[in-house]
């Protein structure tokens, strides 16, 4: 019960408090900022089961192993991150990434060594996985997964690093959206998805974008000093704020209207059920940051991130739970032919 206590915590915050001892699954959380996974597995979840809802025998077996692949490439990408802003000079113990949760380096639960060991060998087996599918599906999987791979290396590493070019937020939406909503749709149905499905991956993909949009409006001045051009940086603090609440108001009307025609199921609604959640996060949008952290608050100094990320878990989870009464209780509604 002490372990589980440990991994929930760890889970809920991206912290293990310095009082409880530091068990090998508590680590690899840590280091592969396992906190963030429920957005991989949120997407993933709604690829299959779009394609459950049109296809006549969709493939478990591949849903599965496509649920196992997206997590490894997503904490894959957390510790290329963590690598490369490392060897960049970007991360340093006075940087928000050391102060809001351990750096797997610089807070000394692996070498520098280990974690690129630790990279290789995760990437090896995506790799693999990849191999199996290329064999069992043909090779679009291939163009959605070196998509992926290309935007998750290329976010940070040189030459091209797209987060220094104001590319790391469109960059977050394709892989979250397109790519892993459709190439999850792609394995388990069998065939490349209809304009309709591609447009389902839209709603979510916005949810994902506005947490990564968060952090970088509590990491702005920061980044600006080191040169780092993201999104907030480049427009500025009042914009990116209102930029994010576009996107998360546009959620729900671009679910609405998947709706009213038909690409969607009428159960996806149940994601109204989160707009008071949304009021509460869009309050906290329209106020400073306090000068100082709540009590017990864990992830200071972010602070938007957090309550961006506060919506999508509940908003998210809500799509998939409509998506799931769809295929038990299918309910369309076609105003529009």
């Amino acid at each position: 019960m002490s372990l589980l206590s440990n991994w929930k915590e760890i889970l809920d915050t991206a912290n293990l408090s310095p009082d409880k001892p530091m068990d090998i699954v508590s680590r690899w959380l840590i280091i592969t900022r396992a906190a963030v996974f429920s957005m991989t597995l949120t997407s993933g979840l709604i690829g299959g089961l779009l394609a459950a809802a049109v296809a006549p025998r969709p493939n478990w077996l591949h849903f599965g192993i496509a649920l196992v692949g997206l997590l490894l490439a997503h904490a894959a990408n957390n510790m290329v991150n963590d690598y490369f802003d490392l060897e960049q000079g970007v991360d340093t113990d006075e940087y928000a990434r050391a102060q809001y949760a351990p750096h797997p380096v610089l807070s000394g639960l692996i070498s520098k060594r280990g974690l690129l060991g630790a990279i290789l060998i995760v990437n090896l087996i995506d790799a693999l996985i990849l191999i199996f599918f290329y064999f069992r599906s043909g090779w679009p999987v291939l163009v959605f997964a070196l998509l992926g791979l290309f935007i998750s290396v290329f976010y940070v590493a040189p030459p091209i690093k797209l987060k220094h070019r104001g590319l790391g937020e469109p960059g977050v939406f394709v892989v979250w959206g397109p790519l892993m909503i459709g190439g999850t749709y792609f394995v388990t149905a069998g065939e490349l998805p209809s304009p309709g499905v591609w447009l389902a991956c839209v709603p979510y993909a916005l949810i994902v974008t506005t947490v990564l949009i968060g952090k970088h409006i509590d990491k702005r001045e920061a980044d600006r000093d080191k040169g780092i051009r993201t999104l907030p940086v480049m427009l500025g603090e009042r914009i990116s704020l209102w930029l994010n609440v576009a996107l998360m108001i546009s959620y729900y009307l671009v679910v609405i209207a998947l709706v009213i025609t038909g690409a969607l199921g009428v159960w996806v609604m149940l994601v109204l059920i989160a707009l008071p959640r949304l009021a509460r996060v869009l309050k906290i949008y329209q106020q400073p940051r306090p000068e100082e952290p709540p009590p017990d608050y864990p992830v200071w100094p972010l602070w938007y991130v957090a309550a961006a990320f506060y919506h999508n878990k509940l908003a998210g989870m809500l799509f998939v739970l409509g998506l799931i009464l769809n295929l038990i209780f299918p309910l369309s509604l076609r105003l529009f032919g």
